[in-house]
């Protein structure tokens, strides 16, 4: 399977470890993977904050770039829930801008519509990819620790993708998975809502910190390193102890590595 890897903006900017856990493990796991190196951004922060137009303009480059797999792996229910859920929204939403346009902007819509319905049913999130498509919940990973799990509002509430990733960290030989009290509350990152809204943000962060503290747990993980970024600081300026982690990283750890 011709597997194309969009790692997104945060990750390549600030975590690649995470792109790079997603190869070692999808080449483990028998995958041809790709890392199309036109990729740029999916447009999420974009069309959240207003900017329609330039959101339009990087989804047609990400349709574009994407067009050729067998299937897009996404590290990150956010920008995987922008690609499913909002483009087929945007292309619903497209009209003609301009007087005497009307011809060219239909074309342009239909074109877009029809990358829209070719591409997003083939673009998944990392633990989506895992047990629905190549039907595996233990890929061969160990990591002996106490981890706890954390869902993203993007990959609970917008992809849905239930159970799936503590699925995969119970199979993973070694890990002890604790639950998080109120594991579905949201952390207070939100994009650009943590900036809009510091307070209320840095409020909701120091509820989910004092839950993962009750845990117990060495590790925190999920599956957006967007969340990760915004609880992570807060662990490492309370001097937790508590280490963050995306899910890449610990399914594709075995026991050769220190």
């Amino acid at each position: 399977m011709r597997v194309g890897l969009f790692v997104t903006c945060v990750n390549d900017t600030l975590f690649p470890g995470t792109g790079k856990a997603v190869v070692t493990l999808l080449r483990r796991l028998g995958c041809a993977v790709e890392f199309p190196e036109g990729q740029t951004c999916c447009g999420q922060m974009h069309v959240n904050s207003g900017y329609r137009d330039e959101g339009v303009r990087l989804a047609r480059g990400f349709l574009e770039v994407f067009a050729g797999y067998d299937a897009v792996v996404v590290p990150s229910g956010s920008c995987a829930a922008m690609v499913r859920e909002q483009y087929p929204k945007l292309a619903a939403g497209m009209g003609a801008t301009r007087p005497g346009a009307f011809a060219g902007a239909h074309r342009g819509r239909t074109r877009f519509a029809a990358a829209v319905a070719a591409v997003t049913p083939r673009v998944y999130e990392l633990s989506e990819f895992l047990v629905d498509v190549l039907g595996r919940t233990d890929v061969g990973a160990y990591f002996p620790h106490r981890v706890t799990y954390h869902p993203t509002c993007h990959s609970l509430r917008g992809l849905r993708v239930g159970d799936r990733p503590t699925r995969l960290l119970r199979a993973v030989r070694g890990l002890e998975l604790v639950p998080l009290p109120a594991a579905d509350e949201c952390c207070g990152f939100g994009g650009t809502f943590a900036v809009k809204n510091a307070a209320v943000s840095a409020a909701m962060c120091a509820d989910k910190i004092a839950n993962v503290e009750a845990t117990g747990a060495e590790v925190l993980c999920a599956a957006d390193n967007s969340c990760l970024m915004h609880l992570g600081g807060t662990l490492s300026r309370l001097r937790t102890g508590v280490r963050v982690m995306h899910l890449a990283e610990i399914l594709a750890a075995t026991e050769g590595d220190r």
